[in-house]
């Protein structure tokens, strides 16, 4: 029977999923000191090994070859910085893109053995990340009091700073070339540019702002949604709180004790089940939004600066081609440092960046000459 083409192309993409996530977790297991966590990460990189096995399969009983299909250069870039400057510097990205991935196999019908797994291992992975060290937890308290992981990795300063960063740097690049096009002087170059970053850099800060507060309104969505399920389903919960006090570090009989022990009071139940499975903490829920406003404003001025600061010391086409050059290289590394949360190819990402920043620039330059030519 032959297999359609759209599910040979679904079987290679989930493929190269579970290859890059069996790379990555051994390369996490192999940087990590922690016995119990070093554990950890071998087990995970051993599930992932079976997922990609199932789909390996798949594609061998269609005739196809998967032996091309190694990790992708996020993975080699994340493995790489987990190797030198440890696991926990690269486990916040991880455990975000793995819980944005952890449904992907909910609307594949040949897939739902693994869809539990992947869901698993997102709450497993979060768990991971909270963990300070082994040391045992003996209370109910102790566990509602353990370390807020996300509070410095919720990834709002993360996502605040990559975004402000591209969207100062695209929009003041063409903001300049639009001028420069126009045959405007130095001067008058300059007086735009920083113009156009106080603007940008105070609407970024406000619209940062507007995103984390209505993110907070959806963590309180959330956590209202765990208060029913702890309700309606307290044995499911308590068992899921088991599993990643396991992936903490304590023992599995000790893990049970101690989920039962808070499952014994409700508002104690909520909190922990809040933090330790939906990541927020109830305190914060989700990170302040001032906090995003002004890093968001602090990286969009940074973005802004690097095609105007050329113009500090070159004139005419100097001063352009040296900005376009700085720009160009500002949005390639930009494009790379994007890949590796948004789970895209590192070049394609780069070479996007480049490509889109530069087209854009090239028609406001276009038409800041058309209107300078009209206007003299």
């Amino acid at each position: 029977m032959d297999i359609p083409k759209a599910d040979i192309a679904r079987f290679r993409d989930n493929l190269k999923d579970e290859i890059d996530g069996a790379a990555l977790y051994a390369a996490l297991s192999a940087a990590e000191t922690d016995p119990v966590r070093k554990d950890l990460f071998l087990q995970l990189s051993q599930a992932e090994a079976e997922h990609a096995a199932f789909w390996r399969d798949k594609l061998t009983a269609a005739g196809i070859s998967s032996d091309n299909i190694v990790p992708g250069i996020r993975t080699r870039i994340l493995a790489r910085m987990a190797r030198r400057f440890g696991p926990r510097f690269v486990l916040p990205t991880i455990a975000a893109a793995e819980s944005a991935g952890q449904s992907r196999y909910a609307s594949q019908p040949d897939a739902q053995a693994l869809a539990a797994d992947e869901r698993g291992h997102a709450s497993v992975l979060h768990a991971a990340v909270a963990g300070g060290s082994a040391a045992p937890i003996t209370t109910g308290a102790d566990i509602a009091r353990a370390e807020r992981w996300h509070r410095g990795t919720s990834g709002n300063d993360l996502r605040a700073a990559v975004l402000g960063a591209n969207d100062g740097l695209v929009s003041n690049f063409c903001l300049i070339m639009g001028i420069a096009g126009a045959g405007a002087a130095n001067a008058t170059i300059l007086l735009t540019g920083f113009a156009g970053l106080l603007a940008g850099a105070f609407s970024m800060a406000l619209g940062e702002w507007l995103s984390v507060t209505n993110s907070r309104e959806l963590a309180e969505s959330q956590i209202a949604r765990e208060k029913e399920e702890l309700e309606q389903t307290p044995e499911a919960e308590q068992k899921e709180l088991a599993l990643i006090f396991q992936a903490k570090g304590i023992a599995k009989e000790e893990a049970q004790r101690v989920a039962a022990q808070i499952m014994s009071n409700k508002e104690t139940a909520l909190d922990t089940l809040v933090r330790e499975e939906l990541g927020i903490d109830p305190a914060e829920l989700g990170g302040s939004p001032w906090r995003a406003a002004a890093v968001s404003f602090a990286f969009f001025t940074a973005g802004a600066l690097i095609p105007l600061l050329p113009f500090l010391w070159l004139k005419g086409p100097a001063g352009i081609m040296t900005s376009i050059g700085v720009s160009a290289f500002a949005l390639f590394g930009l494009g790379i440092v994007t890949s590796l949360f948004n789970g895209r190819n590192a070049w394609f990402s780069a070479a996007r960046q480049v490509v889109i920043g530069c087209v854009a620039a090239a028609v406001t330059y276009g038409a800041g000459a058309l209107l300078g030519v009209s206007i003299s």
